[in-house]
């Protein structure tokens, strides 16, 4: 889940260059920073901070160094704690080979055990650190730096991305290797941009490579080279980045998170106005039949995290409006559960980022014992979407902020389209209200602006209840999800304790925390579970619980058993978690800011999880 970069090229301050490209990947860790480059006498030049990469920046502009190639890197520790000394780049006890590293070396044991009884020690905990001693093992036997590195790379087991300099490399290239973790090749006007997301080098080109599994990529700053593990030439065409600079920076919002929670609206309506044409659900891009699509029998769905919480409302909506039985399965359970696949059972993986290490796993899965997967993904020529057979972009843009908020709205709004358009082909929609369905889709954005005008009443009860430790978030059938993505929203940001629950249930445990120090927000607009809400909220008030509650504009019932009330549009039930979730989003953003809280880059948290 770590950030790195590498640049080769003509760039005259490229250390300082890097690192200030650092900090667009710093959602994806900021434990520690470093970077490291050869300097003008050859010599390996190497600063490391515990923190954040502002603090590696600071560093850099007192000892700035002129020269062509250099790494960096921003860690979310998995391998041991946070120090400068687990920092990267690691290097060779010679200092003459340095190594980023994103991922996870899973026979990191046995390779440090082999290196220790040959004479190697070691200095950090981190399982990085195998690299560069094993690159300089394998160079007493290779005729050449280029073969010393494959070998090397041959040797690691696990799931990663690494880029490393040679300090006596007489030709002084930079290498690179993906491993299952994404990396992706940046085409300069003079030289080479090597990061682990783009997000870091849009505001540089528009042209890059997407490294595919077991690739070496090598470099002068000249001309690129890319090889398979045993040395043979490949021949990559480069791709164009959609996206721009502006989607990436904050455009006047605090921060990164509100200004994407402000977006939504025009993103609903794009999706809206691309996926809506003459009655009918296009989706230009899915490359799966619709005769296939048609002899499926039952959908998996999985996911991690928030997108988990999109596959259960996609569960919801496709047993609502075709007769497929439908199983969310988290993905890092995926594996374990054992479904029952096979030709006619569709995989449906929806994930934001497209490299997420759990959500692989799960595809690799599905695939091997002969299902199809279509995934729902928002970053164009991911591993996830380039692995699938079918695949349908969620179009949310650039999503910076860890916690998910535009990506997740997105995701929902476009599951559920996909079962409106699964219901249509398979000729199970004679019953439903298209007019009305379309109409409101449509509507989304205007009512999410609604919820917007009402937001002095969410920072009001922000105000009132951040202090509280803890708070249960109900819900029932469409909504219950949304209960479980508002109380990890709360989680992620303002570090309240806060879970979510199906409002059912309440009764079967959890209501014996209950008293006038706990926090409940309730779901209750307007919809056929919203007398059994009322009952469910009726249950909290005789306890004296703290009651929140999102009701339907207007709703008096609900105003006279709730402590606060947040007024919603109403919209179609089906489609009313895309409006509630906003409010959700919102409070625990007020909530986060009230307690002082890094919104933008929660404590333990990165955004792309690319380690299973």
């Amino acid at each position: 889940m770590c950030g790195i970069i590498g640049y080769i090229g003509k760039e005259k301050k490229p250390l300082q260059f890097i690192v200030k490209g650092l900090e667009s990947l710093e959602y994806r860790g900021y434990d520690s920073a470093g970077a490291a480059c050869i300097d003008p006498k050859g010599n390996l030049f190497i600063k490391k901070v515990k923190g954040r990469v502002k603090l590696l920046e600071d560093l850099i502009k007192k000892t700035p160094q002129k020269t062509n190639l250099g790494i960096a890197h921003t860690r979310w520790a998995t391998h041991g704690e946070p120090t400068v000394i687990n920092a990267h780049p690691h290097v060779n006890a010679d200092n003459d080979i340095a190594v980023v590293h994103n991922g996870i070396i899973e026979n990191h044991f046995t390779l440090k055990n082999e290196l220790i009884k040959k004479g190697y020690s070691f200095v950090s905990q981190t399982d990085t650190e195998v690299i560069p001693h094993l690159i300089e093992e394998e160079l007493k036997h290779s005729l050449t730096y280029q073969e010393a590195f494959n070998n090397a790379v041959k040797k690691l087991e696990g799931s990663f991305s690494l880029v490393v300099i040679f300090k006596n490399d007489p030709k002084k290239r930079i290498y690179a290797a993906k491993m299952d973790s994404p990396l992706v090749v940046g085409i300069l006007k003079e030289g080479f941009y090597i990061a682990s997301d783009i997000s870091s080098m849009v505001q540089h080109t528009k042209n890059v490579i997407y490294l595919k599994e077991k690739q070496i990529f090598i470099s002068d700053g000249i001309s690129v080279n890319i090889y398979d593990l045993d040395g043979n030439e490949v021949h990559v065409k480069p791709e164009k980045i959609t996206w721009n600079v502006e989607k990436a920076e904050k455009k006047g919002f605090e921060t990164f998170m509100l200004k994407e929670i402000h977006e939504q609206p025009e993103i609903l309506k794009k999706i809206a106005r691309m996926r809506l044409k003459n009655k009918k659900i296009i989706f230009e891009e899915l490359s799966l039949s619709k005769a296939y699509l048609k002899r499926v029998k039952r959908i998996y769905l999985t996911a991690c995290g928030t997108a988990y919480h999109a596959c259960f409302l996609g569960k919801y909506y496709i047993e609502e409006f075709t007769g497929i039985p439908a199983e969310v399965i988290l993905s890092s359970e995926f594996r374990y559960t054992r479904p029952k696949l096979g030709k006619d059972k569709l995989v449906i993986c929806i994930s934001q980022s497209g490299e997420t290490a759990d959500t692989l796993a799960s595809i690799r899965e599905a695939k091997k014992y002969g299902s199809k997967v279509l995934s729902l993904c928002n970053v164009v020529g991911s591993t996830i979407a380039r692995e699938s057979e079918g695949v349908i972009y969620t179009h949310a843009g650039i999503e910076i902020g860890v916690a998910s908020t535009k990506a997740y709205t997105s995701q929902v709004m476009t599951i559920f389209l996909l079962a409106l358009y699964l219901s249509e082909i398979r000729g199970e929609d004679k019953d439903l209200n298209k007019n009305l369905i379309f109409k409101e889709i449509r509507a989304v954005g205007d009512k999410i602006s609604q919820v917007f005008d009402n937001v002095k009443e969410i920072k009001k009860g922000a105000k009132k209840y951040f202090s509280y430790q803890g708070a249960f978030y109900l819900g029932r059938h469409f909504n219950y999800p949304t209960a479980l993505e508002g109380a990890l929203k709360n989680k992620e940001i303002s570090y309240m304790h806060a879970e979510g629950y199906a409002a059912g249930e309440m009764k079967h445990g959890p209501i014996a925390l209950i008293d006038n120090n706990f926090l409940v927000f309730c779901i209750a607009t307007k919809g056929q579970v919203y007398e059994k809400m009322i009952s469910n909220i009726q249950e909290v008030h005789a306890r004296k619980g703290l009651i929140i509650s999102l009701a339907t504009q207007g709703d008096e019932k609900v105003k006279r058993i709730s402590d606060t009330v947040i007024y919603m549009p109403y919209i179609v039930e089906e489609l009313s978690p895309i409006i509630n979730i906003i409010a959700f989003q919102l409070m625990a953003y007020y909530i986060a800011q009230n307690k002082g809280c890094d919104i933008d880059k929660p404590r333990n948290l990165a955004k792309s999880v690319t380690v299973e």
